[in-house]
């Protein structure tokens, strides 16, 4: 998976197999550095740190995307580790005029061939966008208490 971003604790990662074509919004994914079965095992600052990386991350792909002319309507998140029991959190984001996977319907889920992931230029637009949004008050650690 191609890295985006990382915090202290995090790392932004877009989905080499998306569930989502990147024109039709993208699919990303957030994990713990270190392996954690799940959100009750973070530290309350971790939880803290992912729920602030979960929320600049939805907004910085809404900005992205639409550099690329993709207008999400809106983020599914999902907390996962059916497979293998480690917290990650994907990104469904959810393009309004979506064919592959139709907007306000539930994603089919699964990797499918003609879904492309976030190429090089989306990706530089996420994390210029993330690094723009971290600078902004309300997205500082003094505002998320960390």
């Amino acid at each position: 998976m191609a890295t985006i971003y990382e915090t202290e604790n995090f790392i932004l990662e877009s989905h080499e197999k998306p569930e989502i074509d990147r024109l039709e919004g993208g699919h990303v994914k957030i994990s713990p550095k270190v392996e954690v079965e799940d959100r009750s095992k973070l530290t309350p600052e971790q939880a803290i740190e992912l729920m602030r990386f979960t929320v600049i991350s939805g907004e910085a792909m809404r900005l992205a995307m639409k550099k690329a002319g993709v207008d999400i309507g809106r983020i599914n998140y999902q907390d996962n580790g059916n497979w293998k029991p480690q917290l990650h959190v994907h990104l469904y984001c959810r393009a309004e005029n979506s064919v592959m996977q139709k907007y306000g319907e539930p994603i089919i889920p699964g990797h499918k061939e003609e879904y492309k992931p976030l190429n090089e230029e989306d990706i530089a637009n996420v994390k210029e966008e993330l690094e723009r949004l971290f600078k902004i008050e309300k997205n500082s650690d003094i505002s998320w208490r960390l």
